[in-house]
């Protein structure tokens, strides 16, 4: 759609990539003792929790009002060529101008709020099978 992402975006994007790739490497890795589900569940969550917690400040900056926007920062580049990391990190968690607008909806839901509802829902799932019993 040729929608351009902004920071918060990005490291949403990150955030779902490494849910992905923890999904990935505990079903090949096939866990069958409690404690290897709850390792590979506890991973899966906290990739799942800093997702929402990115998504949901995303959504929280979209829905402020006009008058109380952040302005807009630097670029993602220019912060990562120029700030230390913890710099960039506290910037993207701050937020700014170009992460309030809403460039893409569907159902009523910005990309944020589904996303929010897609960490949440697939957090949920990581929970549900690393703690609760088998059945043999």
């Amino acid at each position: 759609l040729g929608l351009l992402p902004c920071p918060l975006c990005i490291f949403q994007r990150v955030a779902f990539g490494a849910l992905a790739i923890v999904f990935l490497l505990a079903a090949l890795h096939g866990p069958r003792k409690a404690g290897g589900r709850r390792g590979w569940g506890v991973l899966a969550l906290l990739a799942a929790g800093v997702g929402a917690a990115l998504a949901a400040r995303h959504d929280w900056l979209q829905n402020l009002p006009a008058d109380q926007v952040p302005a807009c920062g630097p670029g993602l580049d220019w912060m990562m060529e120029t700030m230390p990391v913890a710099g960039v990190l506290r910037e993207v968690f701050t937020g700014s101008g170009e992460c309030a607008n809403v460039d893409w909806a569907f159902l009523g839901l910005s990309m944020p709020a589904w996303s929010l509802a897609w960490f949440v829902l697939l957090g949920l799932w990581a929970a549900f099978a690393a703690f609760t019993r088998r059945r043999r």
